[in-house]
């Protein structure tokens, strides 16, 4: 007789084709039967800045074109969205069999709603969800997230809100060498979400994007001198009870729809994140009829079953 307990699992990396240079996450491929408390103690227990649930979806998910439901868990609180386990979750759902409705595209149920996600090749992408609060922040929130990274408020070009779940705020500086020279005060942290973005020269000369299809999800498949980004990110993540995130979809998203948007970046574009952490995260960006894709890759590093 089988033992109900035993549940399939993975463990991915994710924004990378190079296992262990991305943004580990880890999936429960089948969350029925388990309550809030068996969740969460489950992703405290994995210590991963994510892990995720798959459930069947919702009775309006499913008549919405829902494939699957995720519930998404930090080690301390539940998000109602994040980036790396949206791209994550579906990379595992699909190797596990997992048949979507439509053959070119996931939708995905969580918390903030119906998320699409794009496939070409091994690739995959989301659309960026609407954001839940953006435009420019006050002076008093600026000279405190100044204060937590290090610097002024002059070495901040612009910045922005782009929380879309998680409570993002964005900041651009300069240059790629000043957002990877940040020493923050993680101590001074205290809940906020602050993301990170500067441009190296190509991008600040006003060279073309990085190949990209549709959704973004197009592009070459091996990391490596052909991928050198256009900007480099990083993510402290105080509401996630993480320091800095190896490797960000949430925030990549927002910051997509707001630099595109403002003119800071090009409609198609490459971000590298995880450099001070030794990871080598690549992020693909595209905004396609006004709509942002978020696209990378993701490689299965473990996979087996886990008791439940």
């Amino acid at each position: 007789m089988s033992d109900p307990t035993i549940r399939p699992f993975a463990q991915v990396d994710v924004f990378t084709s190079v296992p262990y240079r991305g943004n580990p996450l880890a999936v429960v491929l089948d969350g029925t039967g388990l309550d809030d408390e068996q969740l969460a103690r489950f992703a405290n227990w994995t210590n991963l800045s994510e892990t995720t649930f798959i459930l069947p979806p919702t009775p309006e998910g499913a008549a919405a074109g829902a494939d699957y439901r995720v519930r998404i868990f930090t080690v301390n609180t539940e998000l109602p969205f994040a980036g790396h386990p949206t791209l994550g979750t579906a990379h595992a759902w699909l190797e596990a069999g997992g048949v979507p409705r439509d053959a070119d595209t996931i939708v995905q149920e969580c918390e903030i709603g119906l998320i699409p996600i794009k496939r070409d090749g091994s690739r995959l992408a989301f659309g960026a969800p609407p954001l839940r609060r953006s435009g420019a922040i006050g002076d008093a929130d600026l000279a405190r997230i100044a204060g937590v990274l290090g610097i002024t408020v002059d070495d901040i070009v612009d910045s922005n809100w782009i929380d879309n779940g998680p409570g993002w705020s964005g900041i651009l500086l300069r240059s790629a060498e000043a957002v990877l020279a940040l020493e923050p005060d993680f101590a001074a942290l205290n809940g906020q979400s602050i993301g990170v973005v500067g441009p190296y020269p190509a991008a600040r000369s006003g060279a073309s994007g990085a190949s990209a299809g549709a959704g973004g999800a197009s592009g070459a498949g091996a990391q490596g001198a052909a991928e050198h980004p256009q900007f480099e990110v990083r993510g402290f993540a105080g509401a996630a009870q993480v320091s800095e995130d190896p490797v960000t979809g949430s925030l990549n998203a927002g910051l997509g729809q707001w630099m595109i948007g403002a003119g800071h970046a090009p409609s198609t574009y490459l971000a590298g994140q995880g450099s001070r952490l030794g990871r080598d995260g690549r992020i693909h960006i595209a905004e396609l009829d006004g709509q942002v894709w978020v696209g990378g890759d993701t490689v299965t590093c473990i996979r087996g079953t886990v008791r439940l």
